[in-house]
């Protein structure tokens, strides 16, 4: 039987160089408008209700804020509800594995874009606060994979508070008066279509490395729907990719563009393994071995076995040995591990 081999656009350096130059225009217009309507002391109030995992209603919002959370609270035309639903069953089944690889791949595969990784470095969030931001990380991840928040509305208002967290990001960066320019516009749609992909095609590339085994639908369909939440998430639509091929494709070209050691890497990948060794602490059970160095050079060995050598040597992540072994890992592991709700 034939394979049919799935086409794929193309992603020129000459389209991804204008996508660098290129934030998220309505979210930024927002940001523009409660900063005319209130100052700075407006922006961090409204970035305080944002970062606020638990609230969900848009009283004593300014108007600008309430209008686009009524513009953008819809689907794409091309949303298809099974495939997300499809999506998020694949995500349930195997939660644990990917909240490792998210810890021990995606993350660190983001910190490789050295131009895009100085927004977090300047930014200093990551630095300072690593495990609140590894728990806001992990509470939209698996909000947005829990079929009942899409019923509710929750997973909608949840990516579109990351999408205005990302627009008072790019303002306070570019108003920092540190941010240079050659690196391209701050949280630019080159850098949101790959941390898209981190999300989506580099958690399947890690199954796989892993030697979980799933359909090629499943693939899609979880693609599908990861596509879906960055389109809702400002993601330019040229830049979500219709299959997996096509996820291929962007993926190398992001990678050859912007992937290179850096200190802002280096820097944030060392916060990342002491925020992981500092959660896996406070979380795991007793039965896993908490000394600080055990779980440190159990995640390093992750991250090198997923990254591979170059990569991690690029990032600073210390030489340990690799735990190939998936099974019983996220066990004494669990970095984003215990937070699904009862689906």
């Amino acid at each position: 039987m034939q394979t049919l081999i799935k086409t794929s656009r193309t992603f020129s350096d000459n389209l991804l160089q204008q996508y660098r130059q290129k934030g998220d225009p309505p979210a930024d217009a927002v940001i523009t408008a409660v900063i005319e309507a209130g100052g700075k002391n407006e922006l961090r109030l409204l970035m305080n209700w944002l970062s606020d995992n638990q609230d969900f209603t848009l009283n004593g919002q300014l108007t600008p804020v309430r209008e686009f959370f009524t513009s953008y609270a819809r689907l794409p035309a091309w949303a298809d509800s099974r495939r997300m639903e499809s999506g998020m069953e694949f995500f349930k089944k195997y939660a644990s594995q990917i909240g490792l690889i998210l810890g021990c791949f995606s993350l660190p595969y983001c910190y490789l874009g050295a131009n895009g990784a100085q927004v977090l470095w300047l930014t200093e969030r990551i630095k300072n606060d690593t495990i609140r931001r590894l728990q806001e990380t992990g509470e939209w991840v698996f909000g947005v994979n829990n079929a009942k928040e899409w019923v509710t509305g929750k997973a909608i208002i949840r990516t579109l508070k990351i999408r205005l967290i990302h627009a008072g990001a790019r303002w306070f960066t570019i108003h920092s008066g540190r941010w240079n320019n050659d690196w391209g516009y701050p949280v630019n749609q080159e850098d949101m279509a790959g941390t898209n992909l981190a999300f989506s095609y580099i958690v399947l590339r890690g199954l796989r490395k892993a030697g979980i085994q799933a359909t090629e639908q499943e693939e899609e369909n979880y693609l599908h729907h990861i596509n879906v939440i960055g389109y809702l998430n400002g993601v330019a639509e040229e830049l979500l990719p219709e299959n997996l091929r096509e996820a291929y494709v962007l993926d190398r070209s992001i990678a050859r563009r912007q992937f290179v050691s850096s200190e802002a890497g280096r820097g944030l990948t060392h916060s990342l393994l002491t925020g992981i060794t500092e959660q896996v602490r406070k979380t795991a059970k007793r039965s896993v071995d908490d000394r600080p160095e055990a779980i440190r050079n159990l995640a390093a060995g992750e991250m090198r076995f997923f990254l591979g050598d170059q990569y991690a040597d690029w990032l600073g992540i210390p030489k340990a040995s690799v735990e190939k072994r998936m099974a019983g890992l996220v066990n004494r592991l669990p970095i984003f591990s215990g937070q699904l709700p009862n689906l």
